[in-house]
């Protein structure tokens, strides 16, 4: 069993069918980065060139070498990855205060400096969460649809 390669299509099933993800980064402290794309399928597609193009309901750092050595995961393709998920992108991160479970105190990480900005813009609110999911917990985030904007 080969080692997942930057560009390959991940198959994860789910109870809604089939979805698909794409490992678009490697970083050093996170480690492999998963573009999972806003759609299910009932069945295996023959052709996944489409799928690298659909739009992303989320990014999140996962460890995708051990799923996949595992067999938990299947890497089904390898595809060139879309212009818009080329670049890595800047990931939010904040501490919930724990009497009313809110961020105040926001901060960005380009994946090599990070930055405080306190409260996030409405376009920083669409950054991925720096977070780092299992196998259970990336089902469930695809399965109810959410987003890194649901983490306000």
């Amino acid at each position: 069993m080969r080692r997942p390669k930057i560009g390959d299509i991940v198959e994860v099933p789910t109870k809604k069918g089939l979805a698909y993800a794409q490992y678009t980064h490697k970083n050093a402290k996170m480690g492999p980065l998963l573009r999972v794309f806003d759609a299910q399928f009932p069945a295996r597609p023959t052709h996944f060139a489409s799928i690298a193009t659909l739009p992303v309901q989320f990014s999140t750092f996962f460890p995708l070498g051990a799923a996949v050595h595992r067999g938990i995961f299947a890497v089904v393709a390898h595809e060139n990855i879309s212009a818009v998920n080329l670049a890595f992108p800047v990931f939010k991160n904040g501490v919930p205060d724990p009497g009313t479970n809110k961020v105040t105190n926001w901060w960005l990480w380009d994946g090599e400096k990070e930055w405080p900005v306190g409260k996030l813009t409405e376009e920083q609110k669409s950054f991925p969460d720096s977070q780092i999911v299992n196998d259970t917990m990336l089902v469930h985030l695809i399965e109810t649809g959410w987003t890194s904007k649901q983490l306000e």
